[in-house]
């Protein structure tokens, strides 16, 4: 297990990987190599998740794409050495930020978007100058194939190679003495990633989860809030990270939108949802009995029905939902909405400040009060205000999460900075030597001193 470290290490240390042409040269094999196999990623997304073509291009490939493609205009300038004002206790001297990367690292994707969720964060390191193991997750076995040989085909294995297997190759990486690692996933392997990484002091991205709620207010607009809510918690089936968990609703609004999102779900899917040729599934069999057990059908006002044999479950809107149903105990991670009803926009505030920290919220609101009080006072990720998931898709946005929900960021500018790191150089000059910090000290060195750093 350790010999992809090894050749990746002995290759990083030649140098090979810092040049400027280098990276795009790199970045450029890279989005050739999608679009040779674009038609097999599409293939294995519908395969591994159901995922129509539309979604899967739109969701992972698309996306993969544009990461590329925004980061190669824009990498010569982030390369650049940065120049900073020195301070007079440094004269004569410059300052300035070099970009180094960090080495070998190591970047373990999930299975609910295997494709997007492994190159996105490939794409920020192979710009920062690292060689990388890939990991990809052992649940969407189809995706990791194509991934396997579209890595083997574009990259020697000194540069960037890929690693299959369950948990026992995952815990095997997790002993190595890797630079960086970056994890996509759950919470509980989260904290195991971050004990791992502990024993050789490395430094690690964790981008992990939450129950992200949707708060819809009194005077939202709730016909574009329903739709919007239905798009981003149904995309993928419900297993997407930053999906809209439950909604809290104004009471004075409850049902209206209630029936307008009735009527969104049938819209968007159908009267029959799970004939949707264009309707995902439940990633595994373990997965869908879980969601099952989460469905009360006393609450279910839209769906509830499901087909075991080919794992999907229709989307389903739970009603009068309390803080202390099982469904509110965990991050749901498919297609069930819960809906808790609040009295003011307070009490929606107070509910979601006594929680841990979610990785998005969504605020449907008109009012600029409330939306000021939401997006500056509570902790969370990222989000949006009035609408659902697409502050994912933009590159000059950092993405991460906070306390539970994760740390670091990346996305756009954000994927380089993570992938590297920012070396302060002050250089002095050589035809001044001012005396004041030499020894010995007086009362007018003392004087200087005080009048240079207050």
């Amino acid at each position: 297990m350790s010999q992809p470290l090894l050749l990746q290490r002995s290759f990083f240390q030649s140098g090979a990987t810092l040049p400027y042409q280098k990276r795009i040269d790199a970045l450029n094999r890279l989005h050739h190599a999608i679009r040779q196999h674009e038609p097999q990623l599409l293939q294995a997304l519908q395969s591994d998740l159901g995922k129509s073509a539309t979604e899967a291009y739109m969701c992972e490939v698309g996306l993969a794409l544009s990461d590329i493609s925004y980061v190669r205009r824009h990498l010569k300038r982030w390369m650049k050495p940065h120049y900073r004002r020195t301070p007079l206790a440094n004269f004569p001297a410059h300052s300035q930020i070099i970009s180094n990367p960090y080495g070998v690292v190591l970047i373990m994707a999930p299975w609910n978007y295997p494709f997007l969720l492994t190159i996105s964060p490939l794409v920020g390191a192979l710009a920062a100058g690292n060689c990388c193991v890939l990991k990809p997750s052992e649940l969407s076995p189809a995706t990791a194939t194509v991934l396997t040989t579209l890595i083997a085909e574009t990259f020697p294995p000194e540069y960037v190679s890929v690693v299959n297997g369950g948990i026992e190759e995952s815990q095997a990486l997790l002993e190595l003495d890797f630079d960086y690692i970056f994890y996509t996933g759950g919470v509980q392997v989260g904290k195991i990633v971050m004990e791992k990484a502990s024993k050789h002091l490395t430094p690690v991205t964790l981008e992990l989860g939450g129950k992200s709620p949707a708060i819809v207010t009194a005077d939202a607009n709730l016909r574009l809030s329903a739709r919007r809510i239905v798009f981003g918690k149904y995309l993928n089936a419900g297993q997407t990270c930053v999906a809209p968990d439950y909604v809290l609703c104004q009471k004075e609004v409850h049902q209206e939108f209630l029936q307008m999102l009735k009527e969104e779900i049938r819209n968007l899917y159908g009267e029959h949802p799970l004939d949707n040729p264009d309707y995902g599934k439940i990633i595994n069999r373990r997965h869908f009995d879980r969601l099952c057990r989460l469905i009360n059908s006393a609450k279910v006002v839209v769906g509830g029905e499901s087909q075991p044999e080919a794992l999907r479950i229709a989307p389903t809107v739970l009603d009068n939902v309390s803080a202390d149903d099982p469904i509110m105990q965990e991050e749901i991670f498919g297609p069930l909405l819960p809906i808790l009803v609040v009295n003011n926009t307070n009490e929606a505030f107070r509910f979601v400040q006594s929680r841990p920290h979610p990785l998005a919220l969504y605020l449907f609101t008109q009012n600029s009060k409330v939306e000021r009080k939401f997006m500056t006072e509570l902790q969370f990720g990222g989000g949006c205000v009035n609408d659902t998931i697409s502050h994912l898709a933009a590159h000059n946005l950092p993405f991460g999460g906070v306390g539970n929900s994760g740390m670091g960021a990346y996305h756009g500018k954000n994927s380089f900075l993570t992938f590297t790191h920012q070396k302060a150089i002050v250089k002095r000059g050589l035809w001044l030597d001012p005396a004041l910090r030499y020894l010995p000290y007086t009362p007018t060195k003392n004087q200087l001193i005080k009048k240079f750093l207050q």
